[in-house]
């Protein structure tokens, strides 16, 4: 059995003062999750997304789907 180990990377735009999350989109295929951490505590707790809910919530994003103003 091979073992894969998230691979954790934050955007390039998180130049926030700190408020970033880091995922693990490596495990997508492999194991149908996207991990999400907050990347302020990397040792902290780990979100498991499925990788469907994923990517409808990026294509959200990017829609403009959750813009409030």
């Amino acid at each position: 059995m091979t073992t894969v180990s998230p691979r954790w990377f934050k955007s390039s735009y998180s130049e926030n003062g700190g408020a970033c999350l880091e995922v693990a989109a490596n495990l997508a295929v492999s194991h149908g999750v996207v991990p999400v951490r907050d990347s302020k505590n990397p040792a902290g707790p780990v979100l498991s997304v499925p990788a469907g809910a994923f990517t409808g919530f990026v294509s959200g994003i990017k829609a403009g789907e959750f813009d409030t103003v």
